[in-house]
């Protein structure tokens, strides 16, 4: 082979991996934000959880404080 054509097939492979590098780095900084953006969500729905559950044992103890006694 000749020594440019080898020289040319050398420096395409080099600019596809330096592509395929750059996307690397692009999906990776992709993922760590989507995990994190996950670990976010899931802080709040646990919150969110403890909340409504708080508010249905305040609502379960509200009613028993409001009833009536069975003789009235």
């Amino acid at each position: 082979m000749d020594v440019k054509v080898i020289d040319h097939r050398l420096e395409e492979l080099e600019i596809k991996i330096s592509r395929q590098e750059d996307i690397v780095d692009t999906l990776n900084q992709l993922v760590y934000e989507q995990q994190k953006k996950i670990a976010e969500l899931e802080a709040l729905c646990t919150a969110l959880v403890g909340r409504m559950k708080e508010m249905a044992i305040n609502a379960s103890q509200q009613r028993i404080i409001d009833e009536r006694p069975p003789h009235y």
